[in-house]
């Protein structure tokens, strides 16, 4: 990693569509519509997690940079997990005597070539040593990538979803709220109803809304293969108005983005079940300076990280270490105020909708 470079930590939550479940059922997590749900003081981002206890449940993200950190848990009910890093295996043990502090540090890795990788989270059980049980829980993940080089500053610009620059096919409906980013947000069910968008940026944000009514839509950046990603609610459950993720959550990223205009479609999916798609809004970093990474580029980064928000949080060159007991380390954010992405709104409370 250049470490001189302006870098930014991606905070990926559990609920956000980026995170790919391959079995939805095998997986518990709050509901966080549910009447009794309160996020405040929760020791898990967001107030959600997902746990499971089925044994070769997996987790997978796609990622490009040079580094990653998974958070979760580690006690007495947990046991030990594999992690993927591009096919390469590693084992690990959340097993511990006393449950840990959250949020603890599952696994890292900061000298990952600056390319295109896929991690996944295996839950193996109880395994050798362990004298617990077979629990493995996720709660959230950091990767790093670079928004722009060394000098330079960057500027965060929200397209919401009434923008003109924003142009849609299909049905879509609207919803509007104060506690939406901007006053509101849209959404189809209709099938192939698209939205797109051409901008420039080093970096783009999708945001979304999760619940059971929800299911794939496709993304396309500047004409590439189809990127598929899964909106349904984190609870599991049958299709349904049910468990709704009341804050936004990660739809779609994409960084090391060169100074050319850049293309970008989202299409639903919508299926048998007539299945929704919901925008929110679009956040571009737009630097002062380009300068996107060669990808194959070999980088080291030793970093820490801070922040534990659920919107993209730029730190200070790099992605998170652990301290003694797996935790998150101390680090200062960016001096730079231009490089906080104002994404405030994105905390408020969303009404359930439909």
């Amino acid at each position: 990693m250049d470490a001189s470079a302006v870098n930014a930590n991606l905070t990926v939550d559990d609920f956000d569509s980026v995170v790919s479940y391959a079995e939805q059922a095998a997986w518990e997590t709050p509901d966080p519509s549910s009447s009794s749900f309160s996020a405040n003081g929760s020791q898990w981002l967001m107030g959600t997690y997902h746990s499971t206890t089925v044994t070769n449940a997996t987790i997978s993200f796609n990622f490009t940079g040079p580094a990653v950190y998974v958070f979760g848990a580690s006690g007495p009910d947990y046991g030990s997990y594999e992690v993927l890093v591009d096919g390469k295996s590693t084992t690990k043990s959340a097993y511990s005597a006393s449950n840990a502090s959250a949020p603890y540090l599952l696994y890292s890795a900061d000298s990952l070539t600056y390319s295109p990788h896929t991690l996944t989270l295996r839950n193996l059980g109880k395994q050798g040593t362990d004298a617990g049980g077979g629990a493995f829980l996720f709660d959230f993940l950091r990767a790093t990538a670079q928004l722009a080089p060394a000098g330079a500053t960057v500027a965060n610009q929200t397209l919401e979803e009434t923008d003109t620059a924003l142009k849609y096919s299909g049905t879509w409906g609207s919803n509007e709220s104060p506690n939406f980013s901007g006053g509101g947000s849209t959404f189809t069910n209709a099938d192939n109803a698209k939205v797109s968008f051409s901008f420039h940026g080093s970096a783009v944000y999708v945001f979304g809304d999760k619940k059971n009514d929800h299911g794939i839509y496709s993304v396309v950046l500047d004409g590439g293969a189809p990127e598929l990603f899964d909106g349904i609610s984190g609870c599991g459950g049958a299709f349904g108005m049910t468990c709704e993720q009341m804050k936004p959550t990660l739809a779609y990223f994409a960084s090391n983005l060169d100074s050319g205009l850049h293309n970008l479609s989202i299409t639903n999916i919508a299926g048998v079940n007539n299945s929704y798609f919901d925008l929110d809004s679009v956040v571009l970093s737009v630097p002062s300076a380009y300068a996107p990474r060669t990808l194959g580029d070999t980088s080291s980064a030793n970093t820490s990280s801070a922040s534990s928000s659920g919107s993209p949080s730029p730190s200070q060159s790099g992605g998170a270490s652990g301290n003694g007991n797996g935790g998150v380390g101390n680090a200062p954010l960016l001096l730079n105020p231009l490089l906080f992405l104002v994404l405030g709104v994105m905390w408020v409370l969303r009404p359930v909708r439909r």
